[in-house]
């Protein structure tokens, strides 16, 4: 390993120093937050690559865009890259990521629900308004997600893009990503007036989101694939809940032989930093 190569990995676990000390107030306030310069170009172009080509050596979409669905066509998608290779695993148990993800969710230790690629492909479609917790058998909001492209991303590539304050709002928490939810989300946001907040991303910027954050993105109209490496971190003593839908059922295999009301401790589900421990 060179000194650079090293030098990298520590930056992966060094403090994130560009938190304001209204960070987590403004987290609370709005359920999403777009930080600048978390991760350095450098570490972003060591790490890029890699997960590029796990992503093509896993994807399972082989149909042309032109045949799938609305989701089909958001976005290419592989979760748990870290199983698979253990450069990618030094990225997605950074230090620095998890220790920003407690400090916003104010918790003192989180653990990984799991990672996951999104790649949309140059003219991939939109991304439907949705809130992802409606995914997760889980017992609490404490739950965000980073969401960190690997490249700049211009407007024309579809960045990810917030409902201000979204989080807060109960109607369509019942909607799985689909036309359904793009056709209504967007029509109650705009009934409730929430800002739809859509900027561009600069390399090694990177936005965490509640759970419960209505969130979208537009296509990608760029000829380059939109890069994108997401986490998702849970408060370490968040517990199963009882399964409110079909997806719920099925995302308990990613807690592993956890049962209802029993913390996620799993092999999969590692705490990724804890701050009582220094």
């Amino acid at each position: 390993m060179t000194a650079t190569t090293e030098s990298r990995m520590s930056e992966l676990d060094l403090p994130y120093e560009g938190l304001s000390s209204t960070a987590t107030a403004d987290f609370n306030r709005d359920g999403f937050v777009h930080l600048s310069g978390v991760l350095s170009p450098e570490v972003i172009a060591e790490y890029e690559p890699t997960i590029t080509s796990e992503v093509i050596r896993l994807n399972s979409q082989h149909l042309p865009l032109a045949e799938r669905d609305t989701y089909g066509k958001a976005f290419l998608q592989v979760t748990n890259l870290w199983q698979h290779n253990e450069k990618v695993k030094e990225l997605v148990f950074s230090r620095r990521l998890a220790k920003i993800a407690a400090e916003l969710l104010g918790v003192h230790a989180v653990r990984i629900y799991h990672d996951q690629a999104l790649y949309k492909e140059p003219s991939g479609g939109i991304t439907p308004w949705h809130a992802d917790q409606y995914y997760w058998p889980l017992s609490s909001d404490r739950t965000l997600t980073v969401w960190l492209p690997l490249q700049e991303t211009p407007l024309e590539m579809g960045p990810l893009a917030f409902a201000r304050g979204s989080h807060n709002f109960s109607y369509g928490r019942d909607l799985p990503i689909s036309d359904e939810s793009e056709a209504r989300l967007k029509q109650a946001v705009a009934e409730q007036n929430f800002e739809d907040v859509v900027e561009p991303f600069a390399l090694g910027d990177a936005s965490f989101h509640r759970g419960w954050s209505f969130h979208h993105a537009g296509p990608n109209r760029s000829t380059v694939p939109r890069r994108v490496m997401t986490v998702i971190y849970m408060d370490a003593d968040i517990r199963l809940a009882e399964p409110t839908n079909e997806h719920q059922h099925g995302d308990r295999s990613w807690l592993p032989g956890t049962e209802v009301g029993q913390v996620a401790d799993t092999p999969l589900n590692p705490v990724l930093y804890d701050g009582s421990h220094r």
